[in-house]
């Protein structure tokens, strides 16, 4: 398989096309209703932020960015109020509808923490982390009945109001399970949105397309933001609060990335959770029934911060 669309895309870093950026961190499932939440909150405040010149999605927030190119932030808002025992059917059969199982099938989430803890522990630094990652999951596949890309594809597409890429520039970040390597993902790799968010969102199986495997996109930098180097001003969403589990020596934090961006000639400002929120997240973020909770947490910020915002943006 032709696996040039998968490379870091060298971006148009003129001003007049690459004036906005929005930034969409991981967070689970939890951090994906924060994420809507916040820009819904926003979006009726009077401040449409989708409307960026480029979007970059991780894990979580690439599925966020990807709802948001097919519907509406007040839509998307709606849907995640919904608790999952109130939802309309079966797992994927509604617009939004939320899957019964949000995280890689058959991985406990606190196995997985104390899986990626181990490996961070014990590599020399990002490059050699992102190997140790992608090996790991290529031996758990190795070691499954390989049934799982199909179901996660179609828990995937079940996410998404429409299955195209939208034609206002969105990135997608995942990681080549078997040499480590970041890659990029966008309209023009070839690569169907589905499966992009797919290959971004597989935190412990590796995603298939074609014959690469991918896995999550956070492996590179939780909230990737450093992609949107060259814009005038950056809006960074974190439902993890800028904080990382690596060391900070490695400059993967967001704070690393924001001194990045800067130093480039870009304004940035990010948003994170409040204090009374910050429970719904970290080792609780895979549960489903916290998104009604996480969503109106965000709202409710991104309400309060709508004028600082729009005084920014």
């Amino acid at each position: 398989m032709d696996t040039t669309g998968f490379s870091t895309p060298r971006l148009d870093t003129r001003t007049s096309q690459r004036r906005r950026a929005l930034v969409l961190g991981g967070g689970g499932s939890s951090g994906n209703a924060w994420l809507i939440g916040v820009v819904a909150g926003l979006f009726d405040a009077g401040l449409d932020v989708t409307t960026a010149d480029l979007t970059i999605g991780t894990s979580a927030g690439s599925t966020a960015a990807a709802q948001f190119a097919g519907a509406s932030p007040a839509e998307l808002f709606a849907a995640c109020l919904v608790s999952p025992q109130q939802g309309p059917g079966p797992a994927g059969s509604g617009p939004f509808h939320r899957p019964a199982r949000p995280h890689n099938p058959g991985v406990p989430v606190a196995n997985h923490l104390a899986r990626v803890t181990e490996i961070i522990a014990s590599a020399a630094d990002p490059a050699d982390m992102r190997r140790r990652m992608g090996a790991n999951a290529l031996e758990l596949d190795a070691a499954s009945d390989g049934s799982w890309p199909i179901r996660w594809r179609a828990i995937v597409a079940a996410r998404l109001p429409r299955p195209d890429w939208p034609r206002r520039t969105v990135l997608i970040t995942a990681v080549d399970a078997r040499s480590g390597e970041p890659v990029v993902f966008d309209r023009n790799g070839g690569v169907d949105l589905v499966d992009a968010v797919a290959a971004s969102c597989a935190s412990s199986l590796p995603y298939r397309i074609g014959d690469s495997r991918f896995i999550d996109g956070g492996y590179r930098r939780n909230e990737n933001a450093d992609l949107a180097l060259g814009c005038e001003r950056v809006l960074v969403l974190s439902p993890f609060g800028g904080r990382t589990l690596h060391p900070l020596s490695w400059g993967m934090q967001l704070e690393a990335q924001v001194d990045e961006l800067r130093s480039g000639g870009s304004k940035v400002e990010t948003i994170f959770p409040d204090d009374d929120s910050e429970h719904l997240f970290g080792h609780n973020a895979m549960d489903l029934s916290l998104r009604p909770a996480a969503a109106r947490a965000g709202y409710h910020q991104g309400g309060a911060l709508a004028e600082q915002v729009r005084e920014f943006w």
